[in-house]
């Protein structure tokens, strides 16, 4: 079988610091940090007071009432992201073969939010089993994507992946199979999150994986930075629009990039702890080069997981000194996460539409609140502190490191005939 090339042809986002993709471009080159208290539920009794929560969403701008008794939050970012990205690519919706439209979405948590606002409910009323007749739709996972199909008529391939903060990595993995085999000509792909509740982030706080710099939340998600203390919750989506390259030739389609390869593998050190040697993430970076056929020198630039935990930044520095040696000092090295925080099952996804951003303008956006490196990182890497750079990056790698152990590696080349 001869696999058919992959390219990105639209892209949408809905972030803590933009809710489409221009805005949030515009705000990763800004250095904006996303990070304030939180407003969704009293933090008095939190470890941690502040995520990176959207602004100025409101979502009985984008759905009818009927609409939202259906869709958890997740499933709601999920649609306006893709709309979004389906706009982005021009196509003519008319002309399109909706049974060869696919939807592979990924998310962590999914309807997280419902259900802990079905259970509320549920103890305020003395336990009395008033539920909604939608409630199990908002809970599951696989709602997200069944929305995306429902909303546009897509019949193709369709399903959600969960692989923790690697979700929408597995997601645009899969999408790109299913098109390289012929499955798809084109597949609607990426990350929704909505876990910013009480449940989310008192048992982050548990695990103590959660930034307690409650009197500074702009300056908390600090990736590499030796004064780190743990991750920032962020929450959004966003959507990749996937396309085979003869189809998107034939319609004379904008290519952002070509997905070019995918690394995975399994932490199996600690259910929660990465390899402190990075051995697994090594493992990872290794495949998707084989993946892609590349050597470690044709990489220009790598969007770390970079979370600001303290173990997992290390073990990921580990990794990458290990794969690309005395190359990693040549190449741009930053963290999305330093101002969107953490998206968990999402921030592949979110990530990639700032990589796609990247090689089509040539710039690569900083790393924020890199004060002082950790003393355990090479000195002379490019984290991109401070300000963004110009840079043509033509071969990008996209980590993504998921509690469980679920590691994936993206790669994303400039489209060349």
């Amino acid at each position: 079988m001869i696999l058919k090339r992959v390219v990105v042809t639209g892209i949408g986002a809905l972030t803590p610091i933009g809710n489409n993709v221009a805005e949030y471009w515009e705000n990763l080159l800004k250095g904006k940090s996303g990070a304030s208290h939180i407003t969704y539920f009293d933090t008095e009794k939190f470890k941690t007071k502040f995520a990176c929560e959207l602004k100025g969403y409101v979502p009985t701008e984008h759905f009818t009432t009927k609409e939202l008794s259906k869709l958890d939050r997740s499933a709601q970012y999920a649609l306006i992201s893709t709309d979004e990205a389906l706009a982005d690519t021009r196509l003519d919706m008319e002309k399109v073969d909706r049974n060869r439209v696919g939807v592979v979405f990924g998310t962590g948590i999914g309807g997280l939010t419902s259900s802990e606002e079905a259970v509320q409910q549920f103890m305020l009323q003395d336990r009395t089993p008033r539920f909604s007749p939608y409630h199990l739709l908002r809970v599951l996972a696989n709602t997200v994507s069944g929305s995306i199909a429902l909303r546009h008529g897509f019949t193709g391939p369709n399903y959600v992946t969960t692989s923790a903060c690697a979700s929408s990595a597995n997601a645009i993995a899969d999408a790109s199979y299913a098109i390289a085999i012929d499955k798809a000509d084109i597949m609607v792909t990426g990350g929704t999150e909505s876990a910013i509740i009480e449940l989310a982030v008192g048992g982050f706080n548990a695990m103590r994986a959660l930034s307690t710099r409650n009197d500074d939340p702009a300056h908390a998600s600090r990736p590499f930075d030796k004064d780190r203390d743990g991750f920032v919750m962020g929450e959004g989506a966003a959507t990749l629009i996937l396309e085979s390259l003869d189809h998107a030739l034939a319609r004379n389609a904008h290519i952002y990039a070509e997905v070019l390869g995918v690394g995975m593998s399994a932490d199996t050190f600690n259910i929660v702890a990465p390899d402190p040697d990075g051995r697994a993430a090594q493992q990872a970076m290794i495949s998707v080069l084989r993946s892609a056929q590349l050597k470690p020198q044709d990489v220009d630039y790598i969007n770390t997981h970079g979370t600001s935990t303290p173990l997992g930044d290390i073990s990921e520095c580990h990794a990458i000194e290990k794969v690309f040696g005395d190359h990693a000092a040549k190449m741009a090295i930053n963290s999305t996460k330093s101002m969107t925080g953490h998206l968990l099952g999402a921030s592949p996804a979110v990530e990639s539409v700032a990589i796609l951003c990247s090689m089509r303008d040539n710039l690569v956006h900083p790393t924020i609140n890199l004060d002082h490196l950790d003393a355990q990182i090479p000195s002379n890497w490019n984290f991109i502190p401070g300000e963004a750079i110009s840079r043509k990056v033509d071969v990008v790698v996209s980590n993504s490191f998921g509690f469980g152990g679920h590691n994936v590696s993206l790669l994303y080349k400039r489209y060349q005939e």
